[in-house]
């Protein structure tokens, strides 16, 4: 029977974004950018009637709060270790053929940590010049302890430019390669603000499992 609730396609990442602090049916779906609004609706209804999720009015007409129960919560520790033994054991190249730009940008604004950064707004631009369109560019915008990732230029003057292949950024995000290394070959490019850049490494929203040790041979 736990199988049955959550082995079903998709369940576990939906399950993953809700354990991370998602509550809102379209922060959901930028966190599983390739699941259908229709399947993602289908998914939360289970987990409700699991009993997996609570669903309450958010306060805004027709916007509804998930969040996980108890019983939820109480798969943290299966959903984290499936993420550690995804990262010891699945061929990096295999992890990084699948790209997608809005999801890397929506995991590193939602592990980014504003505390080395100065005490104001702060407008970080990340650029994929081998990408093409709107997924080129993507702008983070820090403001205290709030984190915003912004799709369109949000009009503030940029502090860094962070410009890089996307393989790369991801490559550094899941702990397979490191900032310090792909900044020094040139891989990644920061122009703007020294002391951001200096301190890239501090508030750099990394996986929370790129610590994890992969599996030699």
């Amino acid at each position: 029977m736990a199988a049955e609730i959550v082995c079903n396609r998709w369940t576990v990442l939906v399950l993953r974004e809700l354990l991370c602090g998602t509550t809102r049916f379209n922060d959901l779906r930028r966190g599983v950018p390739r699941m259908s609004p229709s399947l993602l609706s289908k998914r939360l209804k289970e987990l409700e009637v699991a009993g997996l999720i609570s669903v309450t009015p958010s306060g805004q007409p027709g916007v509804m709060d998930y969040r996980p129960t108890q019983a939820g919560e109480d798969l943290r520790d299966v959903i984290m270790s499936l993420g550690f033994w995804a990262q010891r054991w699945v061929e990096s190249s295999l992890s990084l053929k699948n790209l997608d730009p809005s999801l890397l940008m929506w995991d590193m604004r939602r592990n980014l940590r504003p505390e080395p950064l100065p005490p104001r707004r702060c407008t970080i631009n990340f650029i994929y010049p081998e990408l093409s369109g709107e997924r080129k560019s993507w702008w983070l915008v820090i403001d205290g302890a709030t984190v915003d990732l912004c799709l369109t230029d949000p009009g503030y003057e940029v502090d860094l430019y962070v410009t890089c292949p996307l393989r790369t950024m991801t490559a550094v995000w899941m702990g397979i390669a490191t900032l310090e290394r792909e900044v020094a070959n040139g891989g990644i490019e920061l122009t703007g603000d020294k002391a951001i850049a200096r301190s890239m490494q501090q508030w750099l929203g990394l996986s929370p499992f790129a610590k994890g040790v992969r599996a030699v041979g």
